[in-house]
């Protein structure tokens, strides 16, 4: 592979994350401004609303998330209803080791208010014919 197509590679790359980083940010301070959660609480609440019983392992939502053992039990520890109420932790019945943290109905109330927000958001900003001639540019190096 040529020097200069491997540089470009690395731009694209790098634009990637420009954008992303930059989506994530706006919707970070709406979802704080407004809700007074961050990215990553949103994304708890939201991953927890997925499954079928609203409950996973601290484990399983470490992994989802994207954070560390210490990180995510600080986070789900910040939610629970003695600070927010949005989450509730509870023991494993087949595994004492094992801890759930479940979405409660007020974290599910929260969520949909916030999902809301986070989904006109990336509407408006997706929609925005500066973010389209962008992807429109970027997706053209690569044919």
């Amino acid at each position: 592979m040529e020097g200069n197509q491997r540089h470009d590679l690395l731009d694209n790359w790098l634009s990637i994350i420009n954008v992303q980083t930059n989506i994530a940010n706006t919707l970070e301070r709406a979802l704080e401004e407004k809700y007074s959660l961050s990215l990553k609480e949103f994304y708890v609440l939201y991953f927890l609303s997925q499954t079928d019983d609203k409950q996973l392992r601290l484990q399983q939502l470490q992994e989802m998330v994207g954070l560390s053992q210490s990180a995510i039990s600080r986070l789900v520890g910040r939610m629970e209803a003695k600070s927010c109420g949005a989450l509730e932790r509870h023991l494993c019945e087949d595994d004492r080791r094992g801890i759930y943290t479940r979405l409660t109905p007020l974290g599910e109330e929260k969520l949909n208010k916030a999902l809301a927000t986070f989904e006109e958001i990336l509407q408006s900003i997706l929609a925005e014919g500066k973010m389209q001639s962008e992807w429109q540019s970027f997706l053209n190096k690569f044919q």
